[in-house]
């Protein structure tokens, strides 16, 4: 049996919405919504919203979130170790943070992944050229 903490990282589901008032960007909190559509429930949005905080402001300050620290991190998102790596499994999953050489950082995978899959169904199925809008 692979531990949770060694299980495979290869895909993520994140909800997609057509509504224009569900939009990230008409949020109040576009980092919770974003969040939202990673994860069910509110308090593990939360918690996943606070750890990539965490990981962006220890980036910016040269120090960034060890691997090691996952007691650390445990108690400071109140949650299991097997809740902890679920929810990091999936921010991984997602392109939203990577994990370099023992540390945890933000990552433009995810941009990447959305901004491939928008111009392939624009041009492949829309027929239309990305370059003219």
């Amino acid at each position: 049996m692979v531990s949770v903490k060694d299980a495979p990282r290869t895909s993520t589901t994140i909800v997609i919405r057509s509504d224009a008032n569900a939009r990230i960007t008409r949020s109040r909190d576009p980092y919770f919504s974003l969040m939202r559509r990673l994860f069910q429930e509110d308090a593990t949005a939360m918690r996943g919203q606070k750890f990539l905080m965490m990981v962006e402001e220890r980036q910016k300050s040269g120090n960034p979130v060890k691997t090691s620290e996952w007691e650390d991190l445990i108690k400071e998102l109140d949650v299991g170790r097997a809740s902890f790596y679920s929810m990091r499994n999936k921010l991984l999953g997602a392109g939203l943070i990577s994990n370099r050489n023992n540390e945890y950082r933000l990552s433009g995978q995810f941009s990447r992944d959305l901004m491939d899959l928008a111009r392939w169904w624009q041009t492949a199925i829309l027929g239309e050229n990305p370059d003219n809008s």
